[in-house]
């Protein structure tokens, strides 16, 4: 399921990705053409009002068509029929520019008939924040033969200017991209964390592999010891024996916990549902963990349940587990003679199962953290209770692998309640 979840999140994240750069760059170059086409109109308008101005001053009149003509996209040609005065030309061009709100910087040349040459006029700074610009040479000015009288101007700032009046469609293209990338940036961190999980996640679990052979070693040779009549006629030897025993058994229970982690963040384990008595097992467990108490530092495990015989379609032995986790907890964060309640009560559609105990308690600020995964509620410098962290975030993915619902209630210094909500149906 996982797996399946990171592969959806990376087809779809490609195709928000492709879409959102198509559509950007659509609407970029969309924008260009469209800002690039307006420039185009209000330059052959207002190139048509300063040969209209030359022609009035000359009192002449203009030529019947191809008056403008564009050659390339900064270059225009203006056909007057008539001498052009270079200093009048670039006085209307200026003023025609300026009420046509055109602007940036351009150049002008005259057709001189007598030499048969382009004479350079003139750059025509529009802004004082305009860059400097290297004049063009005459020669690199096409001439065009079908016309006597003309005048070419040149926009080289044109690209400038366009990208300037395009800053909104630009800018929000930026963010666009900002966001597409910070998206790539968090996909990429994902499968990199997942590859470290992956790595972590092999590791525990090849390594509780091998730590079962000398386990399982360790307590076949307990076992021999403890049946040596040497040995248990010797307190002292007996009592090793014993030690042995208990922690070699204790190492065996971690182990196992952490493979069923394993299994559990696989995804790959399969509940073994069947129909069980509720109050049976509990009771059972009760009685289990009232000898374990009266042998170790005492304590006594009380239960309330409401009726004799409680039904329940579950995985008996992962149930069985969370709630010797549970009590297992409940004893260990305990400072004081454990007191432990187990009260089940039944309803039409529901089981609510509650494990009160009289411990340390926990703060209400660390309550939403208890079901993570190695997490442990801090006691300071003090690491009298030992542990991985792994015991309530294995209950939790049991009860969510049940849709069942937990709750912890719990008050500093007076204990901690956990409820199992239990649906009957």
């Amino acid at each position: 399921m996982y797996n399946q979840s990171i592969r959806n999140v990376l087809i779809l994240g490609t195709i928000a990705v492709a879409g959102i750069i198509f559509i950007q760059s659509y609407w970029v170059i969309a924008t260009w053409k469209v800002t690039s086409s307006q420039f185009d109109r209000t330059a052959r308008n207002t190139l048509m009002r300063v040969a209209n101005q030359v022609a009035n001053y000359n009192d002449s009149e203009l030529p019947i068509q191809g008056i403008i003509q564009r050659k390339s996209s900064n270059y225009y040609v203006v056909n007057v029929n008539d001498v052009i005065v270079p200093a009048v030309l670039e006085s209307f061009l200026i003023q025609e520019f300026e009420r046509s709100a055109l602007n940036t910087d351009f150049e002008y040349s005259v057709y001189d008939c007598q030499s048969q040459n382009l004479v350079y006029g003139n750059y025509c700074k529009i802004s004082d924040d305009s860059k400097e610009y290297t004049i063009s040479k005459q020669e690199s000015l096409p001439q065009i033969e079908d016309l006597t009288y003309y005048f070419v101007v040149i926009f080289p700032e044109k690209a400038s200017y366009l990208l300037f009046d395009m800053w909104t469609s630009i800018f929000f293209s930026f963010i666009a991209l900002l966001a597409v990338s910070f998206f790539v940036y968090t996909i990429w961190i994902m499968l990199k964390q997942r590859r470290l999980s992956e790595m972590q996640r092999d590791f525990i679990n090849n390594m509780t592999h091998e730590f079962k052979t000398p386990i399982a070693s360790i307590k076949i040779a307990s076992d021999v010891l403890s049946s040596n009549e040497q040995i248990a006629d010797d307190n002292r030897l007996s009592q090793y024996v014993n030690i042995i025993r208990d922690q070699n058994d204790r190492l065996n229970k971690q182990v196992e916990r952490v493979l069923n982690i394993a299994k559990l963040e696989k995804e790959n384990y399969q509940l073994k549902k069947e129909y069980f008595d509720l109050s049976d097992l509990i009771e059972d467990i009760a009685n289990n963990e009232n000898v374990r108490l009266t042998q170790s530092s005492g304590g006594q495990i009380l239960t309330s349940i409401t009726a004799a015989s409680i039904p329940i379609y579950a995985d008996r032995v992962h149930f069985t587990n969370c709630i010797y986790s549970l009590i297992d907890n409940a004893i260990k964060y305990c400072k004081k003679i454990p007191e432990i309640l187990i009260s089940i009560n039944q309803s039409d559609k529901n089981i609510k199962l509650e494990i009160k105990d009289n411990g340390i308690g926990i703060k209400e600020d660390q309550i939403p953290k208890l079901f993570n995964k190695f997490y442990r509620v801090p006691t300071g410098n003090v690491h009298d209770v030992k542990g991985f962290g792994l015991g309530l975030f294995y209950v939790k993915n049991i009860c969510t692998a049940h849709n069942w619902s937990i709750n912890v209630n719990s008050t500093l210094g007076q204990g901690t309640q956990i409820t199992l909500n239990i649906p009957t149906t």
